[in-house]
């Protein structure tokens, strides 16, 4: 019954909720799209000619915010959109996608073969792995994704390109922050209005590799 009610209520706020109203106005697949927007805007990242590797994209909302961002005249991309996701994705124009678990090798050397010698400028990851509601081998899971994530960035950025990854508030969450002070100039904790109080997620922003 309990469960029920949640739903409902949930069901509730998410049909009353401006960010999922302002989503459809604006044909964007999820309210996520905000909360990239944001960081995009606070950090003055991504512009057009840019390579940008979503991992993690469907259905899809961040890799259109990217290919917005890509767009030149003519309504011609300038810049690369790779994304990636464990389930499928329709089709964003112009951007490339694998269908595949960036866990596993064989996944990740398609990745890395579509990227091919070129440096990426940003790495973008609003993975989240399935929760179980065991704190421990949830915040395993999550420190992994956000490692997986990380060291991808370290093989493929730009000495100045910049990694954003969605973690969450709790158990492992200042291990993650200090994985990424190891390996970037500057990192930052970012909460945006898009993202919901009650959730956990906070996104970090990690710029410039040390060398």
């Amino acid at each position: 019954m309990a469960k029920k009610k949640f739903s409902k209520e949930w069901i509730q706020q998410h049909i009353n909720d401006p960010y999922v109203k302002m989503a459809q106005q604006k044909g964007y697949r999820a309210r996520a799209a905000f909360k990239l927007l944001e960081i995009l805007d606070a950090e003055k990242l991504m512009r057009r000619g840019d390579i940008v590797v979503d991992l993690g994209s469907a259905p899809g909302s961040w890799s259109q915010v990217a290919r917005e961002r890509m767009l030149g005249a003519g309504g011609i991309i300038d810049g690369r959109v790779i994304a990636l996701d464990l389930l499928p994705m329709e089709a964003v124009a112009g951007v490339e996608f694998i269908q595949g678990d960036f866990r596993e090798d064989a996944v990740l050397e398609q990745l890395q073969q579509l990227v091919g010698n070129q440096k990426v400028d940003l790495v973008i990851s609003d993975m989240a792995p399935n929760l179980s509601g065991v704190e421990s081998a949830d915040s395993a899971r999550i420190q992994h994704v956000c490692e997986l994530a990380l060291d991808f960035s370290c093989r493929h950025l730009k000495p100045e390109g910049a990694l954003i990854v969605k973690a969450f508030h709790g158990s492992g969450f200042s291990q993650i922050v200090e994985m990424f002070k190891r390996h970037f100039e500057r990192v930052l904790e970012r909460k945006p209005k898009a993202s919901r109080d009650k959730s956990s997620e906070t996104f970090l922003v990690g710029r410039r590799l040390k060398r």
